[in-house]
């Protein structure tokens, strides 16, 4: 029988709980929470009170405060830090990372300073990783509650995204395949600038014509809870 891939999910926020719980149901995954009395409590009660309240933890996700321990354990280390502290994070998870095993971001935006995007950050830290990332507009209560919702996985290689496009999948959340990392990193960053831009067309009461100038599918705009990180 194949070994199933552990995914270790860095951050807790509401963003990197959503997907560390959709992928508990389809292969062994662990979140690293900065506090341990997070981390207790996803794994005693299964949920994130601070930033999922009222919504149930998949219960074969498991969750831990040392970032040694679920850096160690991963076949896909997933980033899901806020792109402040990014690098930071990373570099404390660096040493405790096995050789070659992928990296996917969920952060939409660049780097403080360096405006680099966060997969070129992970190539910076750590040389030799694939390096992609999980997109969409999405809203991790949504997601959580069951409503229809779909993402990219963008990664260099197309032979990489094809095993991850099923750790990330569930029943109502459909995940595509993209080898353009580039294209799928700049849209999410600037789909929040677009979101923000026409938050305050409408608060100007600008009008619906002036608000779809800025954002052609206010539709998809959705929160940039990616960077909502613990």
């Amino acid at each position: 029988m194949t070994r199933r891939a552990t995914v270790a999910v860095i951050g807790a926020g509401s963003w990197g709980t959503t997907v560390a719980s959709v992928a508990a149901a389809n292969a062994p995954t662990v979140l690293w929470a900065r506090r341990s009395d997070l981390a207790d409590e996803i794994n005693q009660a299964h949920t994130n009170s601070a930033y999922l309240p009222d919504l149930g933890l998949h219960p074969g996700l498991r969750a831990t405060s040392s970032i040694e321990e679920a850096a160690a354990s991963a076949d896909v280390l997933v980033m899901a830090v806020p792109s402040h502290g990014y690098r930071a994070v990373l570099e404390s998870a660096a040493d405790h990372v096995r050789p070659w095993i992928p990296v996917v971001s969920l952060v939409k935006g660049l780097e403080r300073g360096t405006k680099l995007r966060m997969t070129q950050v992970v190539e910076q830290v750590l040389p030799g990783h694939p390096a992609g990332v999980l997109s969409g507009p999405n809203l991790a209560r949504e997601i959580m509650t069951g409503h229809a919702a779909a993402a990219v996985i963008a990664m260099p290689d197309a032979r990489i995204a094809m095993p991850l496009q099923d750790i990330f999948k569930a029943p109502m959340f459909r995940i595509y395949r993209s080898t353009d990392v580039v294209g799928a990193e700049i849209a999410g960053a600037l789909k929040n600038v677009f979101a923000i831009a026409a938050g305050m067309s409408d608060a100007k009461n600008s009008g619906t014509g002036a608000s779809r100038m800025i954002d052609p599918f206010p539709a998809c705009s959705g929160s940039g809870e990616a960077g909502s990180g613990e």
